[in-house]
């Protein structure tokens, strides 16, 4: 039901927990960059993109592989005047096929989890400037040994899913250096989770007679609700890290 996803998914303002004021936060924690070349991985229908273009005096290229965010974006990207500092791609995250270390900043809101974080922190290493920079946000346990229920519903979905300890220890065997981090406010959650809950909302009286897309709207439900009960055991936390010098 990858029809009923991209409906419910449509013209939402993000595809995971956020807002500019955090990607703000993030990238005001980096060094000074001047006009830096920046990848935006898996940007979604590219909220963070824009405002990393309002940051910055740079170049953004910002990829997916689902072209109806990539021309929203683009839009956007032109009504604000910004086209020509931002490069749309559909491409995937999995095949990154740019040449050499070309970027200064490696950018990836809510997005690492699609290829797993050790992959992506390894793989991606090789497309970042010495000394450059790689800022994402990745879902992480806040308290060891939650509740079976919660435990249960991320092992489905997210089985990779680590303790933000384990997640800082293993950022350095990866190639880099740890600057910062920080973890986003339940307020970030809303961000996403209200306009979701809206759009779920109108697409359960549209489809009131359809099981399948009753479904896949009940686990996007599911997922609003489960936060709703147990958003004190896990969160999505902000790194920002600098690749070492080290050879990996």
């Amino acid at each position: 039901m990858k029809e009923i996803f991209f409906e419910i998914h449509q013209d939402l303002p993000k595809e995971s927990p956020g807002g500019d004021e955090y990607t703000r936060q993030a990238f005001q924690m980096l060094p000074l960059l001047c006009q830096p070349n920046i990848l935006d991985i898996g940007c979604g229908p590219g909220s963070q993109t824009l405002e990393l273009a309002r940051l910055t005096d740079g170049h953004i290229t910002a990829v997916d592989t689902h072209q109806p965010f990539l021309e929203r974006l683009q839009a956007q990207a032109t009504a604000m005047g910004m086209l020509e500092r931002i490069t749309c791609l559909k491409r995937s995250m999995f095949d990154l096929s740019f040449l050499g270390a070309t970027f200064d900043l490696l950018w990836a809101e809510g997005s690492i989890y699609i290829i797993g974080l050790e992959p992506g922190l390894k793989q991606w290493r090789s497309l970042i400037k010495p000394g450059g920079f790689l800022v994402i946000s990745e879902l992480v346990w806040l308290q060891s040994q939650p509740p079976k229920t919660i435990q249960a519903f991320w092992s489905q979905n997210y089985s990779e899913m680590r303790t933000l300890e384990e997640v800082l220890n293993l950022i350095p065997g990866c190639g880099y250096d740890k600057i910062g981090h920080f973890t986003l406010p339940e307020k970030a959650w809303w961000n996403y989770y209200l306009p979701l809950q809206a759009k779920i909302n109108y697409l359960c009286e549209k489809y009131n007679n359809h099981s399948e897309a009753l479904g896949v709207l009940k686990d996007e439900q599911r997922e609003i609700d489960m936060y709703r009960e147990y958003h004190d055991w896990y969160g999505y936390e902000f790194f920002i890290l600098q690749k070492s010098a080290s050879v990996y």
